[in-house]
């Protein structure tokens, strides 16, 4: 294994790695790679994003536009593209990577896993996961088709959205057309294709968050999560688990992070059934929003392990010094300039910490900031986090 070396920040030498999303988990990942003192150039289609105020400079683009994307990459010559969001132009990050620039972890995994169409495949029918039933439809009528195939309820998602926009579920065929409307309007490249999907009845989903670096696969404590309409709300590490859970938990992540390749932080979401079954739903080639609790319950975050992993360097061992738990602040109605009222009553409750994430307007359901909070169980910790969440207010600036 070569050594690895890092030049100076704003020099000609300088490790440059390129942001493409500047949210939240992405300005997490800035801080842990300014820390090594890797100059990092974040972009994204609105200005001052949250990565945006902590990167050395910006560029707002659309992601989606394959030109605008090369020109950026053309011009910052990056030694690394790291995309933190699905909607970005993947056929120009494969061809890019076919020129020489390396994506993490590969341009190959930011188009399958943009794509649930694509993952899906990959996972069920080449990987031989297990996952729920499914079917595609492109029209209204192949919904119909396929909900009655499939039995109610079902579950109909956009080809390619995130953070749950655009996904809900049928119970009755009264609900397919409000379904088939919200898919078409909540997609991330618009009206189209969409899964529809058995509803599973699982008894509790967590994420596996999954490390792959130059000495090996490692794996984190699983992180537990509850989501209300495909959106994080809480989570908390360890989720309690049986040991051949956690045994068959961690072969899908192996398998389904091997498929994908590269280096960093997988997040794979999986649902945990009764009889000790595990289901693969879903994964993301970068740090997860559940997995924000790892800022106050492991030595290294989520974000620092993707951060070493991806400039190539070894993980010895990943560490968990307490349990812990995750509380979104979301956003009740549009805030322009949010402002956080309450921090200094929050700071009175011991083992609690808040990030807020400066973002410079929001809607809706929006995260705008987490709090953590650690104690001797998962379950004590959520409680101490979702009282002081309670206790802090957003409000128009």
């Amino acid at each position: 294994m070569q050594p690895i070396s890092i030049g100076t920040p704003l020099s000609a030498h300088a490790t440059r790695v390129l942001l493409l999303g500047s949210g939240e988990l992405g300005k997490e990942v800035v801080i842990e790679l300014q820390r090594f003192g890797v100059e990092v150039i974040a972009c994204d289609r609105y200005a001052h994003a949250p990565a945006m105020q902590v990167a050395h400079r910006s560029h707002v683009i659309d992601m989606l536009d394959r030109a605008a994307l090369r020109k950026v990459i053309e011009a910052e010559k990056p030694h690394l593209i790291v995309p933190e969001i699905e909607a970005i132009a993947t056929a120009e990050l494969l061809a890019l990577e076919a020129e020489g620039f390396t994506v993490i972890p590969t341009a190959q995994a930011a188009r399958l896993t943009m794509d649930r169409e694509a993952i899906r495949r990959v996972a069920a029918e080449e990987l031989d996961l297990p996952t729920a039933r499914y079917q595609f439809a492109d029209t209204f009528d192949e919904l119909k088709a396929a909900a009655a195939a499939l039995g109610w309820p079902v579950v109909v998602k956009p080809i390619m959205s995130s953070s749950g926009k655009g996904q809900s579920v049928a119970r009755t065929p009264a609900d397919l057309e409000q379904c088939w409307h919200y898919a078409q309007t909540g997609g991330r490249t618009g009206a189209g294709r969409v899964i529809v999907e058995e509803f599973i009845q699982f008894e509790s989903e967590i994420t596996m968050l999954t490390v792959r670096a130059v000495n090996g696969t490692w794996f984190c404590d699983p992180v537990g999560h509850r989501q209300v309409g495909g959106d994080y709300v809480e989570s908390w590490q360890p989720h309690a688990m049986s040991e051949l859970q956690i045994q068959r938990s961690q072969a899908i992540a192996q398998r389904i992070t091997e498929r994908l390749g590269g280096r960093g932080i997988f997040g794979v979401e999986l649902f945990l059934l009764s009889g000790d079954r595990v289901m693969f739903s879903e994964v993301s080639p970068r740090p997860h929003d559940t997995g924000m609790v790892t800022m106050g319950t492991q030595v290294w975050s989520q974000f620092a392990l993707h951060a070493r992993a991806i400039l190539g360097l070894p993980i010895p061992t990943i560490r968990r010094h307490s349990a812990g738990a995750s509380v979104a602040l979301r956003a009740e109605a549009e805030l322009r300039s949010p402002v956080l009222d309450g921090l200094a009553t929050a700071y009175q409750t011991p083992n609690v910490d808040v990030r807020f994430f400066g973002k410079p307007s929001a809607g809706p359901r929006r995260r705008l900031g987490v709090v953590l909070a650690t104690g001797d169980t998962a379950e004590l910790a959520l409680v101490t986090a979702k009282q002081v969440a309670a206790e802090l207010t957003l409000r128009e600036g």
